[in-house]
């Protein structure tokens, strides 16, 4: 044995006689390896049980059209038409980036005007349901605006 390797060796073994690799997780457990070479064995591993968001491993052009699938749900969401438009420009301007990071792909999400966006939540809070006031308690006094801040669940990806 070359000296380094024999150096390691003898490292391994002075920390399993101390105990250093006696409560390891999975430790008397077998490697749950596939029958077949697979080189991705462990990150298909980590997908099944659940440990990875499998969201997370579309392509943004695939994230971009659920988000658009699943507007009215966030629009419902928005304080104020204004926050419509505010949300409605930053994902038109995401799709914009995502077109030009891949300018050959085939399938693209679509762009949404802040107008359309402002409309669709009008149209929205108009078809909502009103609630009946309850005579629990009063309404708390109104106090200073807070902070102005984003309500819709997508950020830029940065």
């Amino acid at each position: 044995m070359a000296p380094d390797v024999a150096r390691i060796e003898s490292a391994i073994e002075q920390a399993a006689r101390r105990g250093d690799f006696d409560d390891l997780p999975g430790a008397g457990k077998p490697l749950d390896l596939p029958a077949r070479h697979d080189p991705d064995w462990w990150i298909n591993q980590r997908i099944a049980s659940g440990d990875i968001d499998r969201q997370a491993l579309l392509p943004a052009v695939v994230l971009l059209r659920k988000e658009f699938e699943q507007r009215d749900e966030t629009l419902a969401a928005l304080p104020t038409a204004q926050a419509a438009r505010e949300y409605a420009e930053d994902f038109t301007e995401r799709v914009h980036e995502d077109r030009r990071r891949n300018p050959f792909q085939t399938m693209i999400a679509p762009a949404w005007g802040p107008e359309d966006a402002a409309e669709r939540w009008r149209e929205l809070r108009a078809a909502a349901p009103t609630e009946e006031p309850t005579m629990e308690k009063p309404p708390a006094p109104a106090t200073e605006e807070p902070p102005r801040r984003r309500w819709w669940p997508f950020g830029r990806r940065g």
